[in-house]
């Protein structure tokens, strides 16, 4: 994964990218932990940094990049696992929000053309790209993690040939005491469980919460950040002209 971290920096002026990484990596000082104004303050510069790509701009406004770092209540310094990375949006606002004391292992079950290209244009040392099967997500050589993302491919992992019950136990073995995952995906209507993950790239979030309970989570906070009620849950996301019906579940290792 080395050729993911040569340098292009040609595509913004160079003073600014400098600035930019300066910051983000120095995690921001004035941060402190539990200091929400602060950590507000350090999510909007995050969302702002001049090294995320106009793609990621572009669907800023469905994502909600500040609502989920809040949600997800991410501090300076954190270790974090990004499960099912695809092209890098979560991991890189992650990374950018932990900054240089902190590590974001992004996993994904093959190499990821596009994070290796994300990461090619601005490197980020604090981002590890991990190719692990979902069964086994977890780096062995990783410490305990502060946090565990799912964004938007709960659904996918559920249609695939993945042993979940071993996944989700590998997930939460990974986290220290105290730590959280948290899982954001598209909504299902209820009952359906998995059985329209393929068709529609939906899941139930009631059957999402009684796995990962199985596994040992206690489910912590649900957010509506990205609740939209005009979803009539019956069209995937790629098809749909307004953002989907998401869920977003907050667990926490007790």
């Amino acid at each position: 994964m080395s050729a993911a971290y040569s340098s292009n920096l040609n595509k913004i002026p160079f003073l600014l990218l400098a600035a930019a990484l300066s910051w983000a990596m120095d995690g921001n000082a004035a941060v402190q932990m539990g200091d929400a104004q602060n950590l507000d303050e350090l999510y909007k510069q995050v969302a702002a940094s001049p090294i995320r790509t106009d793609d990621d701009r572009r669907v800023d406004a469905e994502r909600k990049p500040v609502e989920f770092l809040q949600f997800a209540d991410v501090h300076p310094g954190m270790l974090v696992l990004d499960v099912a990375t695809g092209r890098g949006y979560t991991t890189q606002l992650l990374a950018l929000a932990v900054g240089q004391g902190g590590t974001v292992w992004a996993q994904a079950d093959r190499p990821r053309s596009e994070l290796i290209q994300r990461l090619a244009d601005h490197p980020q040392p604090n981002i590890i790209p991990v190719v692990q099967p979902y069964d086994d997500p977890v780096p062995g050589d990783a410490p305990r993690l502060d946090l565990i993302t799912i964004v938007l491919n709960y659904h996918d992992i559920a249609y695939m040939s993945v042993d979940r019950v071993r996944m989700n136990q590998r997930l939460f073995n990974a986290l220290k005491s105290g730590g959280h995952l948290v899982v954001i995906d598209h909504s299902a209507k209820k009952g359906q469980g998995a059985t329209v993950a393929k068709t529609l790239h939906r899941i139930d979030e009631a059957l999402v919460q009684d796995e990962l309970q199985r596994a040992g989570f206690r489910l912590e906070r649900r957010g509506d950040f990205l609740r939209n009620a005009s979803d009539l849950r019956e069209q995937p996301f790629f098809r749909m002209n307004m953002p989907t019906d998401s869920f977003a579940l907050r667990f926490v290792k007790p």
